[in-house]
């Protein structure tokens, strides 16, 4: 590990990037350019001190979770992301395309969309960006483990997460999400990590093993989704999903149909679900 090189790295990184790339209000008094680090800290999920002795050379050797985090949140290319776990002492992950890493181009797409509700999806379903207002739709799961932050696993074994779903839908849903699996893993026969959560799935959820051990053809897709919303009540959106080149990765936005009852519940939700989220994570 490179301390020295890792702490300018990640210095001049942060230097390089302005509020509005990551989605953040500039506001008053910003008297350096670039980020503030606990700006820096609060997107990559971690203690403002961590992230200020690592820019110091004081910290110890970051995992390697840590470093996925930090190329999120500085918005790395694929080649930077390498770079800095190559100062960090570690190999570069082998994921292009479908992995933790989030294509920046999906990143620049959703930082934009602070209004709407949107997230980043990998081929296995984890979370790999979400912005504020998806978590006041969806549930904020950034209080749960990173290897719980996914969007079919918390379908199957999450009560809350099925509790949004209206009724009539959620055995629609869960064959599309057991179809989507099946797919992801025929792709990525040699991910432990895919394996690993087919095996886990099997094992918490009867359903899923139902489903995975009698397979049907996959559903028409949907365009769209009905929640239960716990603060705004019912709502009907429109599901756009826009695929990486590689195809590993999807971003997901929801939009509601402008004047409709469900329109100004997304509104309503803009106000008191974003405040609640600010507290809870202040």
């Amino acid at each position: 590990m490179d301390r020295t090189a890792l702490a300018d790295f990640l210095r001049r990184r942060r230097a390089g990037l302005a509020p509005v790339d990551v989605g953040l209000a500039a506001g008053p008094r910003r008297r350096t350019p670039g980020l503030r680090r606990e700006e820096v800290a609060r997107l990559a999920d971690m203690s403002a001190d961590y992230y200020t002795r690592l820019e110091q050379g004081r910290a110890p050797r970051p995992s390697r979770r840590v470093l996925a985090a930090l190329a999120r949140a500085l918005r790395l290319t694929d080649g930077e992301r390498d770079h800095l776990f190559r100062l960090a002492g570690e190999e570069p992950p082998d994921d292009r395309g479908s992995g933790e890493h989030v294509r920046p181009g999906m990143l620049l797409i959703l930082d934009r969309l602070a209004d709407t509700p949107a997230q980043v999806v990998n081929g296995i379903g984890d979370v790999l960006a979400r912005n504020a207002l998806a978590a006041a739709l969806l549930g904020d799961d950034s209080n749960l483990p990173p290897q719980r932050r996914n969007v079919i696993l918390r379908h199957f074994t999450d009560p809350a997460a099925r509790e949004l779903l209206s009724a009539p839908d959620r055995l629609a849903h869960s064959r599309a999400h057991v179809a989507r699996l099946r797919t992801a893993l025929a792709a990525r026969h040699q991910d432990a990590r895919a394996a690993a959560l087919v095996a886990r799935l099997r094992t918490a959820s009867p359903e899923f093993a139902d489903l995975w051990d009698h397979p049907e053809p996959a559903p028409r897709h949907r365009n769209s989704l009905r929640l239960r919303h716990p603060v705004v009540g019912a709502l009907e959106l429109a599901r756009e999903v826009l695929l990486s080149e590689e195809g590993g990765q999807r971003l997901i936005v929801y939009t509601a149909r402008p004047g409709s009852d469900s329109y100004e519940r997304l509104r309503l939700l803009r106000v008191v679900g974003l405040e609640d989220f600010a507290a809870s994570t202040n």
